[in-house]
């Protein structure tokens, strides 16, 4: 492992940029990336991932390139869009700096933070993660979802997963080989940039808005994507139907040795139609519920056993 004593004095960076439809951000992507790692007189190298884009996203890259000959730079061509979590792995695969960047295209991660970020790597930190004070350019409704998904994920996970952290950080060499050596195919990175552990220190900083084009999440991915998070960083959900049986089942003794005294002491009377309909209701809701649970976690685990590949490449080529 790398000491800070025995980091190289001219690090190669390593900027990862997995992008779909951004084909209106792409020449300020590339302008401030030029600008900002230019000015550390450092090598660098960029790695972009089209994530099956459906607009000029991929001629676009095509033509900044050719107006910059002198940059390093690999391009995967993704056969289908394959999310953004495999996008993001296909990137840090093809990737050969001693420092690693992910950032998204829309420019809401300052590249500007390098400089600091490689400080503190120079410093003995393996990982230096971007926390972020502000989210400017997002509705009130996925500021609030988002704050409730990452302090829900820091109660139920085992795995100490920063809060209001994204994909943004600078990962030495050795956490983006021990990253790579994780199989599984529903990848929460945010889960596992923090579960493969080594020396991480934090940075903070204020979201810009997107610099063009629109977001591609949508509420529906959001929550397939927390979804994802929750089953691949927890067990609770299980647990906590587990418990919820166990209780239920108490009550209902509770409650039947209950009927059982009251009949022998007061005699029978009428049952109430809206007793039983409420017990019967709940009951059937809340066994929907558990199978639901047990379809999440049986559904990626029909997916894990499959084994096939993260990702596929359509066309790559490097310059």
């Amino acid at each position: 492992m790398n000491t800070a004593a025995a980091r190289p004095p001219r690090p190669l960076i390593s900027a990862v940029v997995p992008f779909l439809n951004e084909a209106a951000t792409l020449p300020v992507l590339f302008a401030e990336l030029e600008q900002q790692l230019g000015a550390l007189g450092l090598p660098w190298e960029l790695v972009l991932v089209d994530d099956g884009s459906r607009d000029e996203s991929l001629e676009v890259v095509r033509s900044q390139l050719e107006q910059r000959p002198q940059l390093k730079a690999t391009v995967l061509s993704l056969s289908r869009n394959f999310g953004k979590e495999a996008a993001l792995t296909a990137g840090l695969q093809a990737s050969r700096g001693d420092v690693v960047v992910p950032l998204d295209a829309d420019l809401q991660d300052p590249p500007e933070l390098i400089g600091a970020m490689l400080e503190q790597w120079r410093q003995g930190f393996d990982v230096v993660y971007a926390v972020r004070r502000r989210r400017a350019g997002e509705s009130n409704t996925k500021r609030l979802t988002a704050f409730g998904f990452y302090r829900l994920m820091g109660r139920l996970s085992s795995t100490a997963i920063p809060a209001d952290t994204g994909d943004f950080r600078l990962m030495d060499r050795c956490v983006v080989e021990a990253l790579l050596q994780l199989p599984e195919r529903s990848r929460f990175m945010k889960g596992l940039f923090a579960w493969v552990g080594f020396r991480q220190s934090a940075i903070s900083y204020d979201r810009d808005a997107r610099q063009g084009g629109k977001s591609n999440w949508n509420y529906w991915k959001l929550w397939n994507f927390a979804l994802d998070g929750i089953t691949s960083f927890s067990r609770v959900p299980l647990q906590v139907l587990s418990g919820s049986g166990v209780a239920i089942a108490f009550l209902a003794l509770l409650y039947g040795g209950w009927m059982v005294l009251r009949t022998l002491v007061f005699g029978i009377d009428l049952p109430g139609y809206a007793s039983l309909m409420t017990a019967v209701l709940f009951l059937g809701g809340v066994q929907l519920i558990g199978l639901g649970m047990l379809g999440e976690y049986l559904g990626r685990v029909f997916e894990e056993v499959k084994a096939r590949p993260l990702y596929l490449v359509r066309e790559r080529w490097e310059q």
